[in-house]
């Protein structure tokens, strides 16, 4: 069992009054993490300690800043075994899939590091004499990034990178799911030289969860938010955010359309489709939750996705004959068994998998899924795919945007142009023609819409969300004035 504490100020302490709180490994239930469980108060030390290190942190060169988050990449590689207990423990994950979220927060990190010399304005022309005008870029102050435990290292760190590259300083609001997971990025972070109070880090308790995260947006230092989780969630941060008025970057929900067209070719789709419902249990937020086929290739399709789904199996995590590991706990596994169980009644076939007695769950795949189905509706965040046919490519269209989210989307075709024709018309913010919904880089501007959120990390983009854009002028001539 690991034992953490807050990071806040750059000191390790307990939370107010020695609390904790327990997380236990999805499979066995054995306690694998105990940690400090924090109050209000901590909440609102950590917001103070970033505060104070804003002033300093703020004008610190580019360059130093670059030096410090390339060495903030490394510090984490070094820990990547360390990250892989950890969530393996926490999770259920496995550990490639432990291991790839350190080689790409690694990578996040150094993407942000190039960032530091981007942050840019530019002249902009005056009817004024003599006068200088510019867009200057400045730091917010305090970013709260809230992060989630599918994927926590590396939306652990897309929560802190860009705000800590652009010159602010940042509280991590640590998941109850992968406590030691998140403080083990603070601890990198800080050991790269980021000094006292520039990232702090707050683990809480899952029932004081509300009054934590609603204190820190509430804090008066607090500039900007940013949230990676689930859509109801999502709405009630946006909503406390805007009431303080407060800007808030939110990567949401999904139920991903994955598009087979009549021309495609099936087996790279069979590929990109398998990988992108199943890898991490479906439990990413880029998971393709719906396979929208054309009726004449349905039946080739679905064939060649059970016989590809039944090599995979879920398990133990740390045997190496399970790619797949386990779902985050029990209330998952129930609600994968009802949606499964509805689409069973309502008349779908059940291709493969179906319904588990434990979090170790069998990929399954859904066919001839219908509207009235929860499955076609409801985000499962686990691994269970919906497959819809359709008629022809106007009905593939309708159906990939009739849901509430937006957020990743794919089509296959053998004709490219034709692809990009149908990604075109699909309502999400990210669309990949040939290849998974499940991809990510961090220069990519990565987000959503409708349901899926609003903002966009990444590259350029994220250095527009974690920004403030001033207009300056200088006057260098005599003025004139109508009075």
């Amino acid at each position: 069992m690991k034992e953490i504490n807050l990071l806040i100020g750059g000191e390790s302490r307990p939370a107010a009054h020695g609390a904790t709180f327990d997380r236990c490994t999805p499979a066995s239930g054995a306690v694998a993490t105990r940690a400090a469980a924090a109050s209000v108060a901590d909440a609102n030390a950590a917001a103070d300690a970033a505060h104070e290190a804003f002033a300093e942190w703020s004008q610190i060169g580019p360059h130093t800043r670059r030096a410090k988050l390339l060495a903030a990449a490394d510090e984490l590689e070094a820990r990547t075994e360390k990250f892989i207990r950890h969530m393996v423990d926490e999770t259920g994950a496995t550990p490639g899939w432990a291991g790839f979220n350190v080689h790409i927060a690694a990578g996040m990190l150094r993407e942000a590091a190039s960032l530091t010399t981007q942050v840019a304005g530019q002249t902009i022309p005056t009817e004024v004499p003599d006068n200088l005008a510019m867009s200057v870029r400045v730091p917010c102050g305090v970013v709260l990034g809230i992060a989630p435990w599918n994927a926590p290292v590396i939306l652990g760190t897309r929560a802190v990178a860009t705000a800590l590259a652009c010159g602010n300083t940042v509280v991590l609001k640590a998941s109850e799911q992968c406590p030691a997971t998140h403080r083990l990025i603070g601890e990198a972070l800080s050991s790269a030289g980021l000094d006292k109070g520039v990232v702090n880090v707050v683990t809480n308790a899952p029932e004081d969860a509300a009054e934590v995260v609603k204190a820190l947006i509430e804090h008066p230092y607090v500039r900007r938010v940013n949230f990676t989780g689930s859509t109801p969630v999502g709405r009630i941060i946006a909503e406390t955010a805007a009431r303080q008025l407060k800007p808030a970057l939110l990567e949401l929900g999904g139920k991903a359309p994955f598009v087979v067209l009549d021309d495609a070719d099936l087996d790279a789709a069979v590929e990109a489709a398998a990988f992108g419902a199943f890898f991490n249990q479906g439990q990413i937020c880029m998971s393709s939750e719906r396979l929208v086929v054309m009726d004449s290739v349905a039946d080739a399709f679905v064939e060649k996705l059970a016989r590809k789904t039944q090599s995979l199996k879920a398990g133990d995590p740390q045997s190496e004959d399970t790619p797949l590991g386990t779902l985050i706990g029990e209330p998952s596994r129930v609600k994968l068994n009802e949606l499964i169980a509805d689409a069973r009644e309502k008349g779908a076939d059940i291709a493969c998998g179906g319904e588990a007695d434990s979090v170790i769950m069998q990929p399954t795949v859904v066919d001839r899924v219908t509207p009235d189905m929860r499955l076609y509706t409801e985000e499962s965040f686990g691994p269970v795919v919906a497959m819809i046919r359709v008629a022809d490519e106007d009905e593939a269209v309708r159906v990939a945007n009739d849901t509430e989210y937006g957020l990743s989307a794919a089509v296959f075709s053998g004709d490219g142009a034709r692809g990009m024709r149908v990604a075109k018309r699909i309502q999400s913010g990210i669309c990949h023609v040939n290849g998974p919904t499940v991809h990510d880089e961090a220069q990519m501007p990565f987000g959503g819409v409708k349901g899926s959120g609003y903002g966009r990390f990444g590259g350029q983009a994220g250095i527009n969300e974690f920004t403030e854009l001033r207009w300056m002028t200088l006057q260098t001539g005599t003025r004139h004035y109508p009075i």
